[in-house]
């Protein structure tokens, strides 16, 4: 699958770090960001190779709304914002999504999967029905193997590569794991680190690490994972402990 190129005008450094994370993680190239919608305007007049715009909203000087309103109308924008009335405004400019804060990982491959449908460059991410709905692709010995997911602990990603803990470690055919969120859309598996992917059913346990606001996941397996501190909070709400 051929990377997106993506630019960010977003005024909070914060939330355009991570939000340039977040999209990287899911395999696209972020060729710019801007803290305001001026500096994106301007660069956009040398006409960029790019695929997609994130615009926050309220941003000083020029808003996000003003900024599409002034933009080519074949160029996908993806609204981001903290507040769901600017709707109805996001989708008069024809936006091609609208995010609401904090982004996530699944809603943010769906905006992807419009920018490509909106390009012309759609790719089949679904799974395939029937008894391959649950199995994925691994290489194994020279060959490939199909695992099941429910015999798959969690999932790492290293240097654009996936691999899968299932037993033993097997090396998947995916770069993020976005693209395994987008594979298995209602697995429910959880993102407990920016590399790491659960699935909560083989968690076997829990324990504090260090000083409280984080924890490590006994996984079945006997594998030991450290959970983030922004993760922490919905990994006990999966689990029943909050």
């Amino acid at each position: 699958m051929t990377p997106l190129r993506v630019a960010i005008a977003e005024d909070e450094p914060l939330n355009q770090k991570r939000l340039a994370r977040l999209l990287e993680d899911c395999g696209c190239e972020v060729v710019a960001t801007f803290g305001n919608g001026l500096e994106m305007e301007e660069w956009m007049r040398s006409a960029p190779a790019v695929d997609g715009l994130f615009l926050d909203i309220q941003m000083p000087g020029l808003d996000g709304l003003a900024l599409r309103a002034s933009l080519p109308a074949k160029v996908p924008v993806v609204f981001v914002t903290a507040f769901a009335e600017h709707a109805v405004e996001a989708f008069d400019l024809e936006a091609v999504d609208f995010l609401l804060k904090p982004v996530t990982t699944p809603r943010l491959v769906k905006a992807l999967a419009r920018i490509r449908r909106h390009l012309g460059r759609e790719e089949n991410t679904e799974p395939e029905k029937g008894p391959r709905a649950t199995r994925y692709p691994v290489t194994a010995g020279g060959g490939m193997l199909f695992l099941d997911l429910a015999k798959t602990a969690f999932f790492e990603v290293e240097e654009q590569v996936v691999w899968a803990f299932a037993g033993d470690r097997f090396r998947t055919k995916w770069k993020t794991l976005g693209e395994v969120e987008a594979f298995f859309p209602d697995a429910g598996l959880l993102r407990i680190h920016r590399h790491l992917l659960i699935r909560p059913e083989a968690v076997l346990g829990l324990r504090s690490s260090g000083g409280g606001a984080r924890v490590l996941v006994r996984m079945t397996g006997g594998v030991e994972l450290e959970a983030s501190r922004g993760a922490t909070p919905k990994l006990r709400e999966r689990l029943g402990l909050e």
